[in-house]
């Protein structure tokens, strides 16, 4: 696997210092996800349509509560 080159923050970091959170970088045909308090660990890869479809998700469930 290629290592990413370039990662960025969740746009949703959560409170705080805004540590609590992931990041994401794009591959040729993945996405890689990363612990950004422990970057060094291991990355998470998924499919870049099945990563699209988990965050379209997520989004939808976030607008959906009261």
């Amino acid at each position: 696997m290629t290592t990413p080159d370039t990662w960025r923050k969740a746009s949703y970091s959560g409170g705080g210092q805004g540590d609590a959170c992931v990041e994401v970088a794009d591959l040729d045909t993945r996405i890689a996800i990363r612990d950004s308090k422990a970057p060094a660990r291991a990355t998470l890869t998924f499919p870049a349509p099945a990563f699209a479809t988990f965050v379209e998700s997520l989004k939808k469930n976030l607008t959906a509560r009261p």
